[in-house]
């Protein structure tokens, strides 16, 4: 399970930059030995080998093999996925702007997106979508979908006729205009007391420095004087909107980072003099999923002497890729260059033994102890590095945090942050609210913490997580339990900044921050 979250919260992470095909096409234009080798190979399978073959298929798993002798962080992305990533590093896509899960043969709103079109035409959180103009999307029907998206997208300003079911109503038709629909990367901006602000940035996308600088400057305007910039469980992705955010709080003409490529050019990057937070106390949050532009940006301020990282080390990702069209939808990310922090480390950690040990290095930082005990932490004493101020820091593999918060990995504990992750929290709550969705509603505008989640709610939670074989057995764990519903019920109902700070309770780094704070 650990190994299957890291690697797909990983890969979900790797976008960055865009290439020219037309440009490959005149740079490589055959007259090319080998090419024509390869060329010459698939024209013998599709016309003479014994058995039809779909040699697109070859074509695909060849430019794979290749990539993976490369290095880990080269990869091939299928036309089928392009899309998807695009729109994910875009910042926004076209549709009706709902969050649904699939309960059992049919498709429920878990919420409307606030001021999306699905919530400016009527819906509401709880309605059963059935049919999308004339197209079943329930039942038997819904099992042959390979993506109910497919039916909820469309070009913009189009219209969708939905045949919705809503409990208590029965059956509705309500027209959707299809709109913009923003995935913002910045999760929230809010104030956990009253100087002390945090913004969580899930990925670096193209709306994420705008995103970051709409939050803090409305937490300038609530009195913030210190940040928490979390940074954890966050893979990366354009490298500029992180170079952007540590503008925000580096003085002129600081060093942020530098690139060499192939020809051993370099690319430096420095602040400039309009950085909103140059004076304020900044605490970055990292884990052992932070990677590639997140460590940009926790290198840049931990070289500079600005701010305290806080938590374990760093994924350790060094190496810079750009986006490269293949001619049929599908594309590559290639890596061109390295990238080193400030004061000249790379924290690129070594893939000299395979993709797969690579990325399996996880389960030895949590088999090693790591996760748990700082000084497990692998750190490489012959590539130390120092700061202005005389800090050193470290290179070869990740950002080493300047306070360490271990990982609680009770067995409890790990199975309530999976059920947290697979959505099974997610699925008990819509079940819950479902139940009673006018009495939630209102008791919400009261204040979140309104909503009560009793003994009764908290036992029926543990046995629906047993029936999906995550067995909660220790009665310590049911205060965290509490916290975690409510904050879901919270998400759920469209008070997002409630949802995040009733988790800071349980939250160790944001609690170490705040013994710093005293």
């Amino acid at each position: 399970m650990r190994i299957l979250k890291n690697t797909l919260i990983f890969v979900l992470g790797l976008f960055l930059g865009f290439f020219s095909y037309q440009y490959l096409q005149r740079k490589h234009a055959s007259q090319n030995p080998t090419k024509e080798k390869f060329n010459r190979l698939l024209d013998y399978v599709d016309q003479y080998y014994v058995s039809e073959v779909n040699t697109d298929s070859i074509v695909d798993a060849t430019i794979n093999s290749i990539l993976t002798k490369l290095d880990p962080h080269s990869v091939y992305i299928a036309p089928e996925n392009a899309q998807f990533i695009a729109e994910r590093m875009k910042g926004n896509f076209v549709g009706i702007g709902v969050n649904f899960m699939i309960n059992k043969d049919t498709i429920v709103v878990i919420r409307t997106i606030p001021n999306g079109p699905s919530d400016q035409a009527g819906m509401f959180a709880g309605d059963r979508i059935l049919m999308a103009d004339k197209d079943t999307l329930y039942g038997d029907k819904l099992k042959q979908i390979k993506s109910v998206t497919t039916y909820l997208k469309g070009p913009l300003g189009s219209e969708v006729d939905l045949e919705i079911y809503r409990p208590q109503e029965g059956i509705k038709h309500i027209e959707v205009s299809r709109g913009v629909v923003p995935l913002k990367s910045v999760e929230v901006g809010v104030m956990i007391n009253d100087t002390l602000g945090y913004i969580k940035i899930d990925r670096f996308a193209k709306t994420t420095y705008k995103e970051f600088k709409k939050a803090l400057i409305s937490l300038k305007k609530s009195g913030v004087s210190s940040l928490i910039v979390d940074l954890r469980d966050n893979s990366g992705g354009y490298i500029s909107p992180a170079i952007d955010i540590a503008d925000e709080f580096l003085e002129e003409d600081k060093l942020i980072l530098f690139t060499k490529d192939r020809e051993a050019k370099i690319d430096r990057s420095f602040a400039t003099d309009s950085g909103m937070f140059e004076k304020g106390s900044v605490y970055v949050l990292i884990d052992e999923n932070s990677a590639s532009a997140s460590e940009i940006l926790a290198g840049a301020l931990q070289d500079n002497d600005k701010g305290t990282i806080i938590g374990r080390r760093s994924f350790g990702k060094g190496l810079v890729q750009q986006e490269m069209e293949l001619g049929d939808g599908s594309k590559v990310r290639l890596t061109v260059s390295k990238y080193y922090t400030p004061t000249g480390r790379s924290i690129q950690r070594p893939y000299d033994k395979g993709t797969e040990a690579y990325y399996n290095e996880y389960v030895e930082r949590y088999e090693s102890g790591e996760l748990t005990d700082a000084s497990k932490m692998k750190i490489n004493d012959s590539l130390v590095f120092e700061t202005p101020k005389g800090k050193k820091v470290y290179g070869g593999g990740g950002i080493i945090p300047d306070v360490y918060v271990s990982k609680d990995i009770t067995n409890d504990m790990e199975i309530l942050n999976f059920a947290d992750y697979a959505g099974v929290i997610v699925q008990f709550v819509f079940i819950e609210l479902d139940s009673n969705r006018g009495f939630y509603r209102n008791k919400a505008t009261e204040g979140i913490d309104s909503i009560e989640v009793s003994e009764d709610l908290i036992k029926a939670f543990k046995k629906y997580a047993a029936g999906k074989g995550l067995v909660l057995k220790k009665g310590d764990i049911d205060a965290t339990i509490k916290i975690y519903i409510q904050s879901e019920m919270a998400r759920q109902l469209n008070y997002n900044d409630s949802s995040f700070q009733l988790k800071f309770q349980t939250d160790p780094m944001i609690q170490k921050v705040l013994t710093l704070e005293e």
